[in-house]
């Protein structure tokens, strides 16, 4: 915004900056615990949970140790968890995904009997942690992902999903059509309170290498084929649009750091709330550079969140959701 007077000799904003309570009196954007999301990953077989390398203080969980999670993401009053399921076996199908037993669908089962409606539990609905080639969908004969195929083992999973507890499932796998075929699913089933979050204007990032670790993932290649050009903000708008377009009852812009003209865009034309998620390169990132004590951690961690927050986006997914709660409850 322009500043009406900006050539008026004795005009001092320092005067707004000039002590904490005064500063803290304007602040144009806060955090709340409310706002945040906590992405958790729940490993098939595991005995006690295993550290991520790259994502330093983020581990997979067991069963255990995943509702022991959610029960202190409820008690420190953050928005909500997203689940994503690490099976022990993959197939070209992603069965597992579909598997009323299997780990992602067992776990949202866990977590609901565990926080019942004091927390609100995601899901991320895509195949690519449950695939044996790593994509987000099923496989043409000629290598290249079948669209409207994925659709129908999207529509499956949403439909597993739901029936296991999710309050929110969130399409992740960035195929045509996908929320529309998702929530027809769900209407079908009498699963119509079931929430869609669109991963609406979902990048092919470079910063989402520490996530593969955490999932495990067996993808070779890459996923530009579908996911978005990081060059383009227009088709941005065009991926969010359409999702609404759909029946997404939420939209997301994913990563945050490098697409914040993307999130301010959605925040302008969106009638639904919009959600970012931080990345686990973005996480990775500011912990390698506080670690060799280049950067404050902790002044950088709620800078990074604020940059997001100030963007417009009304939720965010971050790996510092549990740790965020507390500075912010003791600030």
């Amino acid at each position: 915004m322009t500043d009406p007077l900006p050539y008026l000799p004795n005009a001092r904003p320092r005067r707004l900056r000039r002590t904490p309570a005064m500063r803290r009196l304007v602040r144009e954007n806060r955090l709340h615990a409310a706002d945040l999301v906590l992405p958790v990953f729940i490993r098939e077989g595991l005995t006690e949970p295993a550290a991520i390398s790259s994502m330093p203080g983020v581990r997979q969980h067991t069963r255990d140790s995943l509702k022991q999670v959610a029960a202190d993401a409820a008690t420190a009053g953050i928005g909500g968890v997203m689940l994503f399921g690490v099976p022990a076996v993959r197939d070209a199908e992603g069965s597992g995904a579909t598997d009323p037993d299997g780990i992602l669908n067992v776990a949202l089962r866990d977590v609901k009997s565990e926080v019942g409606s004091d927390l609100v539990v995601m899901s991320d609905l895509c195949l690519d942690e449950f695939t044996d080639h790593g994509h987000c969908g099923v496989l043409a004969a000629d290598g290249t992902i079948d669209n409207d195929r994925t659709l129908v083992r999207y529509q499956d999973m949403g439909v597993c999903q739901a029936d296991a507890g999710a309050d929110i499932v969130g399409t992740s796998g960035m195929m045509d059509g996908q929320v529309g075929a998702v929530r027809e699913a769900l209407d079908r089933n009498g699963s119509s309170d079931t929430a869609i979050l669109g991963y609406a204007a979902k990048y092919a990032s470079a910063f989402y290498g520490p996530f593969r670790e955490a999932v495990d993932s067996a993808l070779t290649g890459d996923r530009l084929s579908y996911q978005q050009d990081v060059a383009n903000r227009r088709e941005g708008s065009r991926e969010i649009a359409l999702d609404l377009a759909e029946g997404a009852d939420l939209v997301m812009v994913k990563p945050a750091m490098a697409f914040l003209d993307v999130l301010a865009d959605a925040a302008r034309m969106s009638p639904v709330p919009v959600a970012a998620y931080q990345v686990s390169g973005e996480y990775a990132m500011i912990e390698a550079a506080a670690a060799n004590g280049w950067i404050d951690r902790r002044r950088a961690v709620l800078e990074s969140l604020t940059g997001i927050k100030r963007a417009g986006a009304d939720i965010t997914l971050t790996y510092w959701a549990l740790e965020v709660a507390e500075w912010i409850r003791d600030a």
